[in-house]
């Protein structure tokens, strides 16, 4: 099978900090979000991926630079471009050269499952089902694109963002196809979103009466990191399985409390706490007198003199210098917080 990342969304629901950088390179526990993808699907047996990326040049110039061809992953990575937001039959409609005749998958750049993706693509590859789908009960249904099952679980009708939902079984960011799906695409008219829904193509499919579509519940969490709440959460789920390792310098009267991982070249001064789970990058300066609470990932070059950090993520190259208390905030690259400023309080 191939694998196809769906990385060309615009990211509304996370500006201003998508307004310059793709919302797939978040950092969640120093790692960006498509890194997780590209793990998914490589320890699932993919080797070739294509990658669907914008039209904005600054941001798609940003995910080759973090990606590259793909060979620190062992696998071989091509990027496909789309001309425009134009939904995600249509992403994935753009994928058809590359897909060739091959079974494929499909994953959204921005989704995280903490127990991947292993037993479901070997299920699909075993099966011989024409789509199959990942589902998860979510508390707001209308949200999202849903799946309604009968009573024996049998996949009968999907929906995009329905104003009455059928059913609380979210489809998540991962979908597995034939090349079939190709031909359902070529059919699909834009919704009163104006977009291609995927939705749509699958919902062919399943009235066609020839292809056989699966859905599965998964087992573990699932976070669509879509938006800054979003992120935070996904941050926290990453960081509660962290495991501590202090590859830097500290000093004494130093409190590290719980499992925090510290990178090279890191010191962490006199005076300080540092309480887990959490993560601090490499060649950062914490301290003197300052307290990172748990569930804070601080990226790399970053320089905290002062104040309480807690539930939050610190971006690269950041500077604080503030006496007050940060908690549940995204701060970007080379960003400054000195005192006198107002604390952002995540806003």
């Amino acid at each position: 099978m191939k694998g196809i990342i769906l990385a060309g969304g615009l990211g509304t629901r996370f500006r201003p900090l998508s307004h310059t950088g793709p919302k797939q390179l978040v950092p969640i526990a120093n790692k960006p979000v498509l890194y997780y993808v590209i793990e998914d699907l490589v320890e699932a047996g993919i080797k070739e991926i294509g990658i669907v990326v914008g039209y904005t040049e600054e941001k798609v110039n940003a995910i080759k630079d973090a990606v590259g061809d793909g060979s620190r992953w062992n696998c071989k990575v091509a990027y496909i471009q789309q001309d425009a937001p134009r939904g995600l039959a249509h992403a994935v409609g753009i994928c058809r050269d590359f897909i060739g005749g091959e079974a494929f998958i499909v994953y959204l750049g921005d989704n995280i499952l903490r127990e991947g993706i292993v037993p479901y693509a070997s299920e699909f590859y075993k099966s011989d089902a024409d789509a199959y789908l990942l589902v998860a009960e979510v508390e707001e249904p209308n949200k999202y694109g849903i799946a309604v099952l009968s009573e024996a679980g049998e996949l009968i009708d999907v929906e995009e963002k329905p104003q009455a939902p059928r059913s609380n079984l979210a489809i998540i960011g991962v979908y597995m196809f034939k090349p079939c799906i190709f031909e359902m695409i070529d059919l699909v008219q834009p919704s009163w979103r104006g977009e291609l829904e995927i939705t749509d193509a699958i919902r062919k499919l399943l009235r066609s009466g020839k292809y056989t579509v699966l859905a599965r519940q998964i087992t573990g969490w699932w976070d669509d990191t879509g938006t800054v709440e979003a992120v935070l959460n996904a941050n926290n789920l990453i960081l509660s399985d962290l495991k501590g390792e202090s590859l830097g310098e500290i000093e004494e009267d130093v409190r590290i409390i719980g499992q925090v991982k510290i990178g090279e070249g890191t010191k962490i001064l006199k005076g300080s706490v540092v309480k887990g789970p959490s993560i601090i990058g490499d060649n950062c300066l914490i301290g003197p007198d300052s307290y990172i609470g748990g569930y804070t990932s601080i990226g790399h070059n970053v320089t905290v003199k002062g104040g309480e950090i807690e539930s939050s993520i610190i971006y690269n190259n950041v500077t604080i210098r503030y006496k007050g208390r940060i908690v549940d905030s995204i701060i970007g690259d080379y960003s400054e917080i000195l005192n006198g400023q107002q604390n952002p309080k995540g806003e």
